[in-house]
């Protein structure tokens, strides 16, 4: 059933690329039987070959060479017109391609419409890719899901399947909605989502994602989201979204466009009639051709179009590398970025807590301590951290001791301090120095240069030992405080609630310039809030995206280590590394650079060679086909250029 299923699914996708296909060539059919009558009526003319092909018959084969391209065109310049927007490419082209016609430069004018017509075509083409390869990267939302009702599993539509619902997936199949794995082990492919192809393998009691593929073994899975909450569905619809929010280069080029195109038809208009004031041998006709190659040289089409598909090309490339960008706007304010201020826990650690370091009471000479192993102080221990729900005492009961059969009684926990109850019968504490002071234990000074958290135990009224608690760095942290250096960023900060000591040593380490510890998310708020103040400084702040929300939000720009699928990260942020990788954000600082150097080459194109042909066709010294390549010649390079942002390797 399921091979007939995957049968017509097969079937039904070759049919629609085939038809995708048709309809892609349909495009250009217009096009093709212009230039094939263009260049035949162009070697007639040359050669004289046919002694009927001049008057009325020339118009005529011209004419119907025009139609095909140039019908469109006109049509869109009118309704434009009726919209109340006069001053469009439309209208230039139909104006200088009709006036073409009216001075009999009819191949001109054929050729002028046709090569605007094939470079509307190439623009359409690299847009659809810069879409298309968005989409392809995000567009994995299954269609189906095998539900388990009445007694079985049914395959129903994704968005009908409720909160708490058991579902199947098989080998090979997409993870329909966000859930819970009820089964034993899952390997999963991530790569839709985080962008990394290495396989992902998740225990029992863990989150797994829509979107996510099974590589082996059926699995079943408690989902904990609907489809349209689950976080293929969110991200999609957030990179759907991001193109619509403008970066202020394209807002400009296109308020630009809407000044400078009706200031060139009134040139265009002066380059024809003024000259009869003060020019002897004054020809309308030679005039009104200057001033036709004026208005096609003046299309900005070439700015209007290259200049988004620019961004499109850097938000595609970014989300290739599992960076999400939340609008070409951020693609922008991160080429200005020169200060990068970091949280440290989740953010360039694990958040995992790992036993550093166990000392017992051997250590000290400072003091006559009774004997005490390790093995046997950390029994005690575990038995009062099993009590605990901290982060902390799940890291303190990894540790493995063998016959270990201690259970803590009567365990209350001391505010701020740590736990106090009794272990075979004896009493024990177990936290900070502030536990143990307070209850007149004495603790050997060696304990205040110890950077880390510290976890101390005292037995019956005696210090016992102590274990030192350190979260593990990501294994990608200190190779990305390089390369941020080497982006050219000037000043990498790190702000932490975590302990001032910790802070500073893991900063240290990684090669951080300044730390503060012990900070709360209103004292992050504060510090980057004052760093916006001083002049030319422009802060990305990078957090979790949760305790560090507000900060995000007043940053001028908010990095936030996505982790699959939090959910303050996607709507606080403006940018999320989908793979929580602190590396990722040096690649997209590069990526917005070279986005930004490419949009910038493209205006400079356009430009500089639209004044230097105008000027030359201003003076009589360039014809329509300079026009031409002026025009559709530097969108096409333009398109070219831009299209170079999705075919970087940006590793």
């Amino acid at each position: 059933m399921k091979k007939k299923q995957n049968l017509r699914n097969l079937k039904a996708t070759s049919i629609e690329n085939k038809v995708s296909s048709r309809a892609s060539f349909r495009e250009y059919i217009p096009s093709i039987f212009s230039f094939i009558m263009l260049i035949t009526g162009i070697v007639i003319d040359y050669f004289d070959a046919l002694a009927f092909f001049g008057g009325w018959v020339r118009i005529v084969w011209y004419v119907v060479a025009y139609i095909p391209v140039g019908f469109p065109v006109i049509i869109e310049g009118w309704k434009s017109i009726k919209n109340g927007d006069f001053f469009t490419e439309f209208l230039l082209m139909s104006i200088a391609t009709l006036g073409a016609f009216a001075i009999g430069e009819y191949p001109e004018g054929v050729a002028v419409m046709l090569f605007y017509a094939v470079g509307e075509l190439f623009q359409s083409a690299a847009v659809k890719k810069a879409k298309g390869n968005i989409k392809a990267l995000l567009d994995v939302r299954p269609n189906e899901a095998l539900v388990y009702r009445e007694n079985g599993y049914v395959s129903v539509d994704p968005e009908t399947v409720a909160i708490g619902e058991k579902i199947q997936v098989r080998v090979g199949e997409k993870i329909p909605l966000d859930g819970i794995l009820l089964s034993e082990k899952a390997s999963l492919n991530t790569a839709a989502i985080t962008g990394e192809s290495k396989p992902d393998t998740i225990s029992q009691g863990k989150k797994v994602f829509a979107g996510s593929i099974n590589l082996d073994g059926v699995i079943e899975i408690e989902t904990t989201k609907e489809f349209k909450d689950s976080s293929i569905a969110r991200i999609l619809d957030l990179v759907q979204n991001a193109t619509a929010r403008k970066s202020k280069t394209e807002l400009f080029i296109r308020k630009f466009a809407r000044v400078y195109t009706p200031i060139v038809v009134i040139l265009a208009i002066g380059l024809t009639f003024l000259p009869y004031l003060f020019v002897e041998n004054y020809v309308f006709e030679n005039w009104l051709y200057r001033a036709l190659i004026f208005l096609v040289i003046s299309c900005p089409c070439a700015l209007v179009v290259s200049i988004p598909l620019g961004y499109f090309g850097g938000l595609g490339a970014a989300s290739r590398n599992g960076i999400l960008f939340k609008g070409a706007s951020f693609l922008d304010a991160m080429t200005k970025v020169n200060t990068v201020v970091m949280d440290k826990t989740g953010t360039v650690t694990k958040g995992v807590f790992k036993i550093r370091d166990i000392v017992n009471n051997d250590a000290f000479t400072e003091v006559e301590f009774p004997a005490l192993s390790q093995d046997e102080m950390m029994k005690y221990l575990m038995a009062m951290e099993e009590q605990s729900t901290h982060p902390i005492a799940k890291a303190i009961l990894e540790y493995k001791t063998e016959g270990s059969d201690y259970e803590a009684t009567d365990v209350s926990e001391v505010a701020g301090k740590g736990l106090k109850g009794k272990v075979h019968g004896k009493t024990v504490l177990v936290g900070n120095k502030a536990l143990m002071t307070s209850n007149n234990i004495q603790v050997p000074s060696e304990t205040d240069d110890v950077v880390e958290s510290i976890v101390m135990v005292a037995i019956e009224g005696t210090f016992a030992g102590y274990v030192t608690i350190a979260d593990e760095l990501k294994e990608d942290a200190l190779e990305a405080i390089k390369q941020i250096h080497k982006a050219g960023i000037s000043k990498i900060i790190m702000l932490s609630g975590d302990k001032d000591s910790i802070t500073k040593e893991v900063a240290r380490e990684m090669g951080v310039d300044s730390a503060m510890g012990g900070l709360l998310p209103e004292d992050k708020l504060n510090e980057v809030e004052r760093l916006k103040k001083e002049t030319g400084t422009t802060v990305a702040f990078i957090g979790d995206g949760i305790n560090d929300a507000p900060v995000l939000a007043t940053s001028d720009v908010g990095i936030a280590m996505g982790g699959l699928g939090s959910d303050v990260a996607i709507e606080t942020a403006d940018v999320i590394i989908q793979t929580d990788q602190p590396s990722k954000i040096a690649r997209a600082i590069k990526i917005g650079r070279f986005t930004r150097r490419i949009v910038w080459q493209n205006i400079t194109l356009a430009f500089g060679v639209k004044i230097a042909v105008m000027v030359l066709g201003a003076f009589g010294m360039a014809t329509m086909w300079e026009a031409v390549f002026a025009d559709v010649g530097v969108a096409f390079l333009a398109i070219l250029n831009a299209v170079r942002l999705q075919k970087m390797n940006w590793k």
